[in-house]
């Protein structure tokens, strides 16, 4: 069981580069955890005890305000990993987590991680890496949700998920509509009327999930507010 997962870990991201005892290492601290839909991973506020790597599935990092209104911080779906800050910090977990789908983790605990990285600063520097990766979205969320409208919201979304991606001219939705509002900070009404003004201004095409980037001098544009 530990080679299959050692094998597992090799093929994920953020731990590649690492030699097979490193992978071992891992391995034998990694328990694997199964949620539901709708599960609650962690709330805000409790004990941060580890993190997490999705291997299937698909969770959401949200805050909730006083009045019950929820920011999404991001999606994180198969091969990421999730709430490694208080790995280095400690103290609580800064926000909520929950499975928006079946989804499947290897739950590290931080204790034993936290060993890890005292012996092997390859091992570090990998999470650190995708830590930055991670701080730099959070911060392109700020900016956007405080400097932007909700068109340029969208734009910037699409062009950075466009980036991102293959084929950088179409954007396959990993979320719905709904929970990609939430994420934007607009509603899902506000969302769709957006789409589909882009849409007859020739801008984009959309069919189901996936979208097409027809025009992206427009989307720049737009983006830039």
């Amino acid at each position: 069981m530990d080679e299959h997962i050692t094998t597992l870990l090799g093929k994920m991201p953020v731990f590649q580069g690492l030699s097979t005892q490193q992978l071992q290492a891992l391995a034998n601290i990694a328990e694997p955890i199964r949620y539901q839909p709708g599960d609650l991973i962690f709330s805000e506020g409790d004990p941060a005890a580890g993190f997490f790597l999705v291997l299937s599935g698909q969770v959401k990092v949200f805050k909730m305000s006083f009045d019950g209104k929820e920011q999404v911080l991001h999606f994180v779906g198969p091969d990421e990993i999730f709430a490694e800050v208080p790995v280095y910090s400690g103290g609580a977990y800064p926000a909520n987590a929950a499975a928006l789908r079946e989804t499947k983790t290897f739950f590290f605990p931080r204790a034993a991680i936290r060993r890890l990285l005292a012996k092997d600063p390859n091992l570090a520097m990998n999470m650190l890496a995708d830590l930055s990766k991670r701080l730099r979205q959070l911060t392109r969320l700020v900016e956007n949700l405080s400097l932007k409208e909700s068109p340029a919201r969208l734009a910037a979304y699409l062009l950075h998920a466009g980036s991102e991606l293959v084929r950088a001219d179409e954007v396959e939705l990993d979320v719905t509509k709904g929970q990609l509002a939430t994420l934007l900070g607009t509603t899902p009404e506000t969302l769709s009327r957006t789409l589909k003004k882009m849409s007859e201004n020739g801008v984009i095409e959309v069919h189901g999930r996936t979208i097409r980037l027809l025009d992206k001098a427009a989307l720049e544009d737009m983006a830039a507010g």
